[in-house]
């Protein structure tokens, strides 16, 4: 019997953590991300934008947002169908979530924009804090 949230090998297809509101935070998830997208075997191409991905939602979390009433940030990953969808939840409210242009001189800003152009689909949920969620696609083309 396949417990619910894993699949039929027993492995888990999603996980939560609660890290430090801090930035070192984006390496930490990395690496745990890593981990859990090689045990599904996703292409090197996937893991690759994965990452991209959650780092630059970390460290826009870290920069623009606040921490939860704990002191951490929650950075959920889950395999839904073909889907990998990425999550992060911080304790702000309010501003502005839009991705800016930029250029190769741009410093800061740049978060939002990356998160566009590599994730197959991106949102914004603040009915419980931020929460800066993410698709993409787990086979490339």
């Amino acid at each position: 019997m396949v417990q619910e949230g894993e699949d039929g090998e027993g492995v888990k297809d999603h996980d939560t953590v609660l890290l430090p509101f801090a930035p070192s935070t984006p390496g930490i998830a990395r690496t745990r991300l890593a981990g859990f997208l090689t045990i599904h075997q996703a292409s090197n191409a996937v893991i690759d934008d994965a990452l991209i991905v959650i780092s630059e939602m970390i460290a826009n979390a870290v920069s623009h947002g606040e921490p939860g009433h704990d002191g951490t940030i929650e950075i959920s990953w889950a395999i839904r169908g073909s889907l990998l969808e990425l999550s992060v939840l911080d304790g702000g409210v309010g501003g502005s979530l839009k991705p800016v242009d930029f250029d190769e001189d741009s410093l800061s800003g740049r978060g939002l924009a990356i998160i566009n152009r590599v994730a197959d689909r991106w949102w914004v949920d603040m009915s419980q804090g931020t929460r800066v969620a993410a698709e993409l696609a787990l086979t490339t083309q």
